[in-house]
């Protein structure tokens, strides 16, 4: 037979046989599942209805992992202690309440910014309070309040960390409103802590603003203490000079003079006071541009709305750049759009800082002409008045010090009598918005019952079901159509029925006897589709093997020779397994000639041909086991013993050792037309089948297909419902003669 031939009919064979038979048989059908899906995983699909098999033949699985997980949330929901919650809430004034609006406050406690919220969330969780509120706690309450915990100890560090343990501190959202919370098995206790921390915090604030208003009002007195001595040592030095340059009417003097001498001077003094203030801006854009420093960073400067604006404009084109970064590359035009907008608007603030620095500069050389020119006519006016004024510009000096100093202090006074009024004010800055109640004793917050019982549902039937799908995934045994077919790589063509209770020589003759009409249906089924396509039909010589031993080959090839036999061609066996000769043990026949004896030359085929075993029946036994069975199979006698059959009988079957030990059935193969390959249910490991299968494809003989074997008919339904079905069982039912024999199933 040519590789052409071959390479077709083994197409044929895999393809045809696949769809006619194999493809109405339920079964798993997801590649991959449990093996590497490498031979045929693209030729069979899993559907929702393989899953659902996959769960109905574990279900005691999920049964069982479901009521253990159930029945421990149960267990753990209903000893689990309860626990109450009691909430109460506090809410955070942005400003201080105050019976005298207008008075400035000496402590700053407004809440301008979710830092300073959250500053009093801090407070509220600091172990201050968690101390303060432990040490409110006494007597009875202590007790009550320990008594779920006796066997934790009852030490001080134990009830704080008890007492931080169970408080929640919950901010409302978009408000200044803060929910206080605490868990105790007490629901009683649960409200009194709760009411607890509420009450300190308030007291903790007055604490601290009565304690900054005290040390306020001790610094302010103090201060006007000193600043009173100041002023009366200015008031005597004043005094000491009048008295010792006599100019007790100087005043009445010089008053035309000096208003003259006053004007000059008050004006040399607002020119010195403007010089200053435009070189202290000149000098700080000059410290700033030798130390590289942006010079926004001056108020002055940066208060401009002109750079106030631009300075937006800027931040604006970064966020627009910074977005677009995450879209487009550098390149693109919006981004270089966006870059130029951005070095423009960064121009525009260059410049204009730059215009600002020379209108500063502008204003300092201003300032300094002004000043030099007040300083020019005072001294003329001094010049003028230079004798009258040698004694009045000290006394001035030392008067004007005087009156300064004496404003200084009223302002101080009148800010210590308005500290000592507030210090003695009840302020606040939060106010108690709903005091904890006990919660009702039907709705602790802790076990949820629901809650737990639905987790243990859900979680019981997701692990009973993952637990079944692994245990679905590890078991990797060959036991469905999707194992053969998808895995495998053979067409599925027949699939014979699990024997119980009968001898292995009954079993290899049960289509004979009849035994099992399940069986005997089965290879009547398997010699019907073999006869379906023109190769299998043909074939007059049929080579079976499998994987390993035990998978029901010798069976197979009896009852099937038996089968064709039955349909009046004239069938032999050749038993060709040199190593473990089974057949003659399964029809009870002598092994002492057969191939071995035919192919060394030693034996005739009519010495060793055991003729009529059942009716158009003939057998070769193996004549023993061979020394060297791979010599004796190679020869040229067993090629001319196989083809002298080939002229005498319609089907010449031959059983051969299993592949995954040892390759005598590739030997034997060349000589055939084509192959069966039998496979056990539930016993032989996927990848070990692909692979013997994958032997059978390499050769330029055609595979017929698989014959699974010994299926289990208990789980059947699991993998081929659509075949072996409780309403199938009266088609089996061989009715007996009228004169009372027993019924047969």
């Amino acid at each position: 037979m040519s590789k052409e031939t071959g390479d077709k009919h083994t197409q044929q064979a895999s393809g045809s046989y696949g769809y006619s038979y194999g493809g109405s048989y339920a079964g798993y059908s997801a590649v991959g599942y449990g093996d590497s899906g490498e031979a045929g995983a693209g030729q069979v699909q899993r559907t929702l209805q393989d899953y659902l098999l996959i769960l109905r033949e574990r279900i005691w699985y999920i049964v069982v992992v479901f009521l253990v997980v159930f029945s421990s949330s149960l267990v753990y929901t209903l000893s689990e202690t309860k626990i109450y919650q009691s909430s109460a809430t506090v809410q955070i004034l942005r400003r201080d309440t105050t019976p005298m609006p207008g008075v400035q406050q000496v402590v700053d406690n407004d809440i301008r910014s979710a830092e300073d919220l959250n500053t009093q969330i801090k407070v509220i969780e600091s172990a201050t309070l968690i101390r303060r509120v432990g040490e409110r706690l006494k007597g009875e309450d202590l007790k009550v309040f320990m008594a779920p915990y006796e066997k934790e100890g009852k030490d001080a560090t134990f009830l704080l960390e008890t007492i931080s343990k169970n408080r929640k501190v919950i901010p409302q959202r978009l408000t200044l409103v803060v929910t206080v919370a605490y868990q105790h098995p007490d629901r009683m206790m649960a409200a009194k802590v709760a009411n607890l921390f509420v009450e300190e915090y308030l007291n903790h604030n007055q604490r601290l603003r009565s304690a900054d208003m005290s040390r306020a009002v001790d610094e302010l007195q103090g201060t006007v203490d000193d600043q009173r001595k100041k002023v009366d040592q200015l008031a005597q030095k004043l005094q000491a000079y009048k008295e010792k340059n006599k100019t007790v009417s100087l005043d009445q003097r010089k008053d035309i003079v000096s208003e003259s001498l006053k004007l000059a001077n008050l004006e040399a003094q607002k020119a010195a006071v403007a010089l200053q203030s435009a070189e202290t801006r000149r000098n700080q854009i000059k410290e700033y541009r030798e130390k590289n420093l942006e010079l926004t960073g001056l108020s002055f400067i940066a208060s401009q709305r002109l750079i106030e604006g631009l300075e937006a404009q800027l931040a604006a084109r970064k966020i627009e750049i910074a977005k677009l970064k995450e879209r487009y590359r550098e390149r693109h035009p919006d981004m270089i759009a966006a870059t130029k907008s951005f070095d423009q608007n960064k121009l525009e603030l260059e410049k204009a800082i730059a215009s600002i620095c020379d209108q500063v500069e502008s204003e300092y050389q201003s300032a300094l002409r002004y000043f030099q020119a007040r300083a020019q006519e005072l001294e003329k006016q001094k010049a003028e008045t230079l004798e009258l004024d040698r004694i009045g510009v000290e006394y001035s000096q030392i008067e004007r010090e005087y009156l300064t100093q004496n404003q200084i202090l009223q302002g101080i006074v009148a800010r210590s009598r308005e500290t000592t009024m507030t210090s003695g004010f009840a302020v606040q800055n939060a106010r108690i918005v709903d005091q904890a109640v006990p919660a009702a004793e039907n709705k602790p917050i802790s076990p949820n019952v629901p809650l737990n019982l639905g987790l243990g549902l859900v979680g019981g039937l997701g692990l009973g079901l993952a637990f079944a799908f692994f245990v679905a995934f590890i078991d990797d045994r060959v036991k469905s159509s999707y194992d053969v077919e998808g895995v495998v790589g053979l067409p599925l063509i027949g699939i014979i029925p699990q024997i119980k209770r009968m001898e292995p020589a009954d079993r290899a003759q049960i289509v004979a006897t009849n035994a099992d009409r399940q069986v005997a249906e089965a290879f009547l089924t398997l010699h019907s589709s073999l006869r379906l396509k023109d190769e299998s039909k043909n074939a007059k010589c049929i080579l079976t093997t499998s994987t390993i031993p035990g998978e029901g080959k010798t069976f197979v090839t009896i009852n099937l020779a038996l089968t064709f036999a039955s349909h009046g061609e004239k069938v032999v066996i050749i038993d060709c397994d040199l190593r473990k000769p089974n057949i003659h043990k399964s029809l009870r026949l002598e092994n002492l000639k057969g191939v071995i004896d035919v192919v060394g030359g030693t034996a005739t085929l009519e010495e060793v041909m055991l003729r009529n075993v059942h009716p158009n029946l003939d057998v070769i036994t193996s004549g023993g086991r061979a020394k060297n069975p791979t010599q004796v199979l190679n020869s040229k006698g067993l090629e001319v013993m196989i083809a002298d059959l080939r002229k005498r009988y319609d089907r010449v079957f031959i059983d051969t050792p299993p592949l995954a030990a040892v390759s005598d059935a590739l030997i034997i193969l060349p000589l055939v037309d084509g192959s069966l390959f039998s496979i056990f249910f539930n016993k032989v490991r996927r990848k070990a089948a692909r692979f013997a299968a994958a032997k059978l494809m390499e050769a330029n003989v055609p595979n017929f297909g698989a014959v699974l074997n010994g299926l289990n008919l208990a789980v059947s339904g699991y993998y081929y419902a659509q075949y072996y079905d409780k309403s199938y069982k009266d088609y089996y039912v061989v009715m007996a003669k009228k004169d009372g024999d027993e019924v047969e199933k």
